[in-house]
């Protein structure tokens, strides 16, 4: 089935939630991490472990370790034995071996069970701090803590704030059954949202990170619906006549952008989350869907055919007059806009190959990201710097990451079934 087609379905054959909550996964069903290339120019960073460490159900040392290698900006230094934050560090010896930054800390258990994670982050060069900080989680939360030093290392040397702590939800698909996962940034914490005999497709988180927004056939026709990942509550959003489907939050998390065919062909609409208020937003004579909000709030991009092809466009989140975007190349789809709104990512067929593109929409200049041939639901990290996407590897679906200069990359699969339809979490106040 060739991407656009996929797309197209997509739009319209979401299926239903049969989960209130959350359920922890068994471990059989984490993520795998290859990961391949680094950055243009790597950071140096040696990285101790971190006294007592092993009193903890996991060793933080290792998973903020892991987590600066994925990133790609890191060369990382690992060092024998441990070193506390208290402990007297020889920076200038550090940065004779070619060290830029060090990282060491500890592990305390506290009075009611928790972990206190305190770090140190020093700067060799300057021979200074840069950053003195605790975290303290429950056992089971102890991964969050570890990635959300990550982030803060990261975000101290590189100036781009971290997105080790955030989720992303995907897709999985073993015999005849359907999941939509939800697990950390690095694949691991794997959580099933979503049960279902019928296709799971096109999952939309919310800007709070809370509620996923879906299409549904339990009413043997498509409906959308959002559903309180917390809670378990469900709203319904748009029951119409024909499809409805490709739901898209707006970034205050007050409105859903979506196609719907209840007027003919599929058009983009908009409607509050409480399925009020619907507004029709394009009138054309052509397939308009796929629409998504740009970070602002104030444009809508969506793909369209109008034009004898399908292409992408932008318009007012409004209505009104839609403006063109992509021109290179004939068959252009699946537009998603980064939350700095800098740049666009879509699916681009060329040479019969469907890859992950990325337009510079200041500079107008366009960058493949991938080498696949089969790839789909692009999706940004909140820190604008990787795109999430789904492809297929010896026909079976797996995960993509990379960066949006492409010269790092990840692939993440599962020991059995396909990996799809991802879209990255946004930042977690």
């Amino acid at each position: 089935m060739n991407v656009l087609h996929k797309n197209y379905i997509n739009s319209f054959l979401n299926t239903m939630l049969l989960i209130a909550s959350l359920v922890s996964l068994s471990a059989q069903a984490q993520l795998h991490v290859e990961i391949s290339g680094v950055g243009e120019t790597q950071i140096p960073i040696a990285i101790a472990g971190f006294t007592d460490e092993e009193m903890a159900p996991q060793m933080i040392s290792k998973i903020i370790k892991d987590d600066l290698t994925r990133s790609g900006y890191f060369k990382v230094m690992g060092l024998l034995g441990s070193i506390s934050e208290t402990d007297t560090v020889d920076l200038s010896k550090l940065k004779s071996q070619g060290a830029d930054a060090m990282l060491v800390g500890s592990v305390h258990k506290t009075e009611d069970g928790r972990y206190d994670i305190r770090y140190k982050l020093y700067d060799t060069n300057k021979l200074t701090t840069l950053s003195f900080y605790n975290v303290t989680q429950s056992p089971q939360f102890i991964r969050v803590a570890a990635h959300k030093v990550a982030d803060d290392v990261f975000e101290k040397l590189t100036g781009i704030r971290g997105i080790f702590s955030t989720r992303i939800a995907y897709v999985t698909k073993t015999g005849p059954n359907y999941q939509l996962e939800v697990s950390d940034a690095d694949g691991d914490g794997v959580q099933v949202a979503i049960k279902s005999k019928e296709p799971i497709i096109s999952p939309s988180w919310s800007p709070d990170g809370t509620k996923v927004a879906y299409v549904s056939f339990e009413l043997r026709k498509p409906v959308v619906y959002a559903q309180n990942l917390v809670t378990g509550q469900r709203t319904l959003i748009a029951n119409y006549k024909g499809n409805n489907s490709a739901p898209a939050w707006s970034p205050d998390g007050k409105k859903v952008a979506l196609a719907l065919s209840k007027d003919g062909l599929t058009q983009i609409y908009c409607v509050n989350v409480d399925g009020s208020g619907l507004q029709r937003l394009t009138e054309s004579f052509g397939i308009d869907t796929e629409p998504q909000y740009s970070a602002d709030g104030q444009s809508i991009y969506f793909t369209s055919d109008r034009s004898g092809g399908p292409q992408i466009y932008r318009m007012s989140a409004a209505g009104g007059e839609a403006k063109r975007v992509t021109f290179t190349g004939n068959y252009n789809i699946a537009p998603r806009i980064s939350p700095d709104g800098q740049t666009l990512a879509y699916i681009s067929r060329r040479d019969n190959k469907f890859q992950l593109y990325a337009l510079d929409l200041g500079s107008n200049q366009e960058l493949r990201l991938t080498d696949t041939q089969d790839d789909d639901s692009p999706s940004f990290a909140p820190n604008s710097r990787y795109i999430v996407y789904a492809t297929e590897i010896a026909q079976r679906g797996s995960l993509g990451v990379v960066s949006v200069d492409g010269r790092t990359s990840q692939r993440l699969t599962t020991q059995a079934g396909d990996v799809r339809n991802p879209t990255w979490g946004p930042f977690m106040k």
